[in-house]
Parts: C-alpha cells; sequence; structure tokens
C-alpha cells in the first residue's frame, strides 16, 4: 500500500529559521559582552601595572629622601599635573661609575608628552641627577638647576593623565593636614594621587590637545572631579612617607 509522504509545511521551516536566528543571535551577543569584559579587565590590569611601576619607585626614591629649602613641591590645577623636586640619598648602584661621589642626588617627577609609534601619551617622568652633579649644583648655590627637564629624563609610567604629590604634615593630634611651604621643617608625608587612562582610552587619544581634554575626545576624559567615577579612568591614592626630615 502506497504511504503518503510527509515533509515540512512553509510555516515550519520559518518558525526552525526564525528560532536559529535567535539562537545566533544570543550566542553572538554573548560573544560580544565576553569581549567587552576582555578588553575592559586588560584595560584595568594595564593601568594598575602602570600605577604599580609608578608607587613603587616614588615611595622607594620619597622614602630615602634629604629635605632641602630650595625642593619643589609645585601644585597644579591644570592637566599638567604637580612637579616634585627633592634631594635622596641613592646606594651606589644606583649611579654610575663616573658620577658617583657620594649619595646625595636629585630627583624630579613631571608629566609630559611623548610620542610613540606615532600616538601621543602622557608619562610621567623621573629625572634623576647623579651625586656629582647634585655637589655641583649645590656648591654653585643652583640647585634649581638639578629639577629641570632634560633629555635625559624617562618615563616610569604611561598613560597618565593627572598627578598630584601633596606634602603633609602632622598637628600634635596626629591629623594629617596641607604642610606648611614657608617652614623649614620637611614634610612628614607626601599624598601621591595618580589618574590613568585605560588602554582603550589611551589609543583615542592622539595628541596633546586630546589629553588636555581640548578636543571632541573631551567627553571621554570627563572633569577631573568625576575621575573616579569615569569608566575610563583609574584613580590611585596613596600617603608616602617623606624619608629624612631634618632641613639641610
Amino acid at each position: 500500500m502506497h504511504q503518503p509522504r510527509h515533509g515540512f509545511t512553509l510555516i515550519e521551516v520559518l518558525v526552525s529559521m526564525t528560532l536559529g536566528l535567535i539562537v545566533v543571535m544570543a550566542a553572538l551577543s554573548l560573544l560580544g559582552r565576553a569581549r567587552d569584559d576582555y578588553v575592559r579587565i586588560g584595560g584595568g590590569v594595564s593601568a594598575e601595572q602602570e600605577a604599580r611601576a609608578a608607587l613603587t619607585q616614588l615611595t622607594a626614591d620619597l622614602n630615602s629622601a634629604s629635605f632641602h629649602q630650595d625642593s619643589v613641591f609645585e601644585h597644579s590645577p591644570a592637566a599638567s599635573g604637580d612637579r616634585l623636586g627633592f634631594l635622596s640619598l641613592q646606594a651606589p648602584d644606583a649611579q654610575s661609575a663616573t658620577g658617583r661621589i657620594g649619595d646625595l642626588c636629585a630627583i624630579h617627577y613631571y608629566l609630559k608628552d611623548l610620542v610613540i609609534n606615532s600616538k601621543t601619551v602622557r608619562c610621567l617622568m623621573r629625572g634623576f641627577r647623579e651625586s656629582h652633579a647634585t655637589f655641583q649644583a649645590l656648591r654653585d648655590f643652583h640647585p634649581a638647576s638639578l629639577f629641570t627637564a632634560t633629555e635625559r629624563d624617562e618615563p616610569v609610567a604611561f598613560g597618565i593623565l593627572g598627578f598630584e604629590a601633596r606634602p603633609q604634615s602632622r598637628d600634635a593630634s596626629g591629623r594629617w593636614h596641607d604642610w606648611e611651604i614657608s617652614t623649614t621643617e620637611a614634610p612628614a608625608a607626601l599624598a601621591v594621587r595618580l589618574v590613568i587612562a585605560r588602554r582603550e582610552l589611551v589609543a583615542k587619544l592622539a595628541d596633546s590637545a586630546a589629553w588636555d581634554a581640548a578636543s571632541p575626545a573631551a567627553k571621554l576624559v570627563g572633569p577631573a572631579p568625576q575621575a573616579a567615577t569615569s569608566r575610563n579612568l583609574e584613580v590611585y591614592a596613596t600617603l608616602i612617607r617623606f624619608g629624612c626630615h631634618a632641613a639641610q
């Protein structure tokens, strides 16, 4: 006996295609979210690495600092960041054989835009003057020359949108307050704050104007007071002891 053939109706085919399309779209959405999470986590890890590099170097330098009346604690309300200059006791292996005549060196921190692979990146720079140059400048009564930028200065961290280094003192009750710059007593510590652009934001800031939030990319950077809540930025803040408190 002849058995009738049963195939799929047009409606069944359309329903199957629709369900299949929904499954594919859901899978693509999950993959997109996974990619975004990977980028977000990668950007955060990159910013954390830059913060660790900067704060480790700053801590080592500041813990061995020696206060001098010409130390630089320059506050900047602009995007250019603070400028920091001080004398520091450095180990022999931190200096060259020709530049070492003692352990007292000069260290200078500031922000500078560097062009790297045709992209402008704002960096935290570290200037280092060995003991020979340091003693020479002090003998010549030109300590300010120790804290000027030179081509020999090196970056210690990349993608730095903000750098604050505010000297602090403690009152009789142990509370911290801003250090009086007119005093001859050294600050007890520095309140350091770094605002670091996440990796995906760094890729979008092509020139100095963009890093200064003076371009269409300004909305990505956002206002400085809101840095802690920006998805494009990471903020790191700590208090670092300022080493030697005896005035020079």
